[in-house]
Parts: C-alpha cells; structure tokens; sequence
C-alpha cells in the first residue's frame, strides 16, 4: 500500500484502475480539527462514497467537487457525521441538476433511514394528487445481494470495477452484547482486500472471523482514546493480535490525537488514518 497526499484540484474520481481510498475527513462526530470519517472508494472509472456526513459538502467544495458529482453512495449507518449531507445530495439532484444519484442499500435500511432520519426535510416538498414524494423519488436505488456463507449478515453489490461486501456491526446502543440485536448499521470488506469497519463497539470476534477467512492487506478501524461508549477505545483494540494492529490504522478519532501518538506507537498499530490522502493498493 502506498499513501500519499492530495495536491491537486479538483479531486479526480477516476485512476488508472488501482483501487485508492480518499478519505474526505478521519474526525469523530465532534471533532471540530477534521472533517468527518467518510471515504470514498475510487477505482478506474468508478467510484462510491461511504457516508455522507454534515461537513461532507463542505469538504467536497475545498476540494474542488460538489455533491452532485458523487454517482453512487452506500450509507453504514444515521448517525449525523455519516447520514448529515444526505439532504443536500437529495435537494441537488431533484431541483438543480435533476439528475437522481445512486444509493446501494437494502430495504431494511432504506425504511430506517427514510421514516426516522431523512423524510422530514424531502418528502413535503412536492405534493400531487395527495402523495408527497418518496425514497424512490430522490435516488436511483441499488439492492446489494445476500450472502449466506458468512459469520454473520452480509450483503454483496458490485460498483463498477468496485466490489463491497457489507457485514453487520455492533454500534448502538451501548448496552446489546450482538450485532443481532444492535440497531441497524455496517462495515465494508473492499474488493476482498481492506476491511472498513465504520462506526463499531469493540468486538474481537469481527475481526476475528472475517480475518479467518480474508487475508486483509488493510484495517480501518473505529477508535476513540476512552474507554466507553459506543466505539472502539485504543485500550481495548490493544487486544488484537499484533499481526493485525500492524496493519490497522485508526479512524474515527477524537481531537486529542497528539496526546495519543505514543500510546498508538507503543501498543503496534500501523497509525492514524489521515484525512485528504489516498490509499493505494497495486
């Protein structure tokens, strides 16, 4: 893997067929010195955004992009630093380019983010013969495909040239000891090579049974410098093997990162994601 720093303007959404991560901000939910944890996955000609937060617009804008750039998004869960720019891709596309964008998502998610998160703001904005508008009427919508053979529940979708698998995590609330009965959210296995866990409580037993069964080159993981809560804290990740900290890298961070370097030294992670730089795998 080779990282390297964003230079030019505007940022492409197209390479020579590598697959890169970008990560538009690697900041938790209050981080006031980041940008927030979404990425985008570019590869050839394709590309999708993981997550859509509240600064994503904003961070997309510096870096020479609008919203309605972005073709395809996948959303791992309703938090507002991954679900907080959503509105304005809706609104964009319906009343300024008119050009609906594409979101992979199953149908369980699509009714949790629309009923619970997004309706409020879109559907009343046009009424005819008594309906307003639906989910349906803003995107174009990709269903990724089930997969039975994993440890746990696991979507498939195609991108392009991109491929994601989508696997459940445990995140909130605070208190279910399983995924199974934590409220919806996902990571994200890319092209069988790099796993991204989005938002996730500390749960070993993940990494360990998708590990068994991919050989991953990388790990972005969750990870705050406390230990509570509903992610990961550097003190309980410490607990993972060291051949899987050595090629896990920290995201999601809080603004104490300084403080915290050496502590992320000391216990053999690979670092701390860095926001606006590729992550290029030949």
């Amino acid at each position: 893997m080779v990282i390297r720093p964003f230079h030019e303007r505007p940022l492409s959404l197209e390479n020579d067929g590598r697959l890169s991560l970008f990560f538009l901000g690697v900041g938790s939910a209050f981080s006031k010195r980041h940008y927030q944890n979404n990425v985008l996955i570019i590869k050839g000609d394709s590309h999708i955004l993981i997550d859509c937060g509240t600064k994503a617009p904003q961070a997309l804008y510096e870096l020479g992009r609008s919203v309605s750039d972005i073709r395809t998004l996948l959303i791992t869960h309703s938090h507002a630093d991954h679900i907080g720019g959503l509105e304005e891709v809706m609104l964009v596309g319906r009343y300024v380019t008119r050009r609906k964008p594409t979101i992979v998502i199953n149908p369980t998610y699509q009714n949790l983010l629309w009923d619970m998160s997004l309706r409020g703001g879109s559907a009343y904005n046009e009424e005819h013969g008594g309906n307003v508008l639906t989910f349906g009427d803003m995107w174009n919508i990709v269903r990724p495909a089930w997969l039975s053979a994993y440890p746990r529940e696991t979507h498939e979708v195609n991108v392009g040239s991109i491929n994601l698998k989508l696997f459940r995590t445990m995140h909130i609330p605070e208190q279910p000891d399983s995924w199974q009965s934590s409220f919806w959210s996902c990571g994200l296995i890319v092209d069988d090579r790099v796993m991204f866990t989005s938002d996730t409580r500390y749960d070993p037993e993940l990494i360990e049974s998708f590990t068994e069964i991919f050989d991953f080159e990388t790990i972005f993981h969750d990870c705050q410098f406390f230990t509570c809560g509903v992610h990961a804290g550097i003190d309980e990740l410490k607990q993972l093997p060291l051949e899987v900290k050595r090629n896990t890298y920290l995201m999601h961070y809080g603004d104490n990162w300084e403080t915290n370097l050496g502590k992320i030294d000391s216990y053999g992670f690979a670092g701390l994601a860095k926001q606006w730089h590729f992550y290029d795998f030949e």
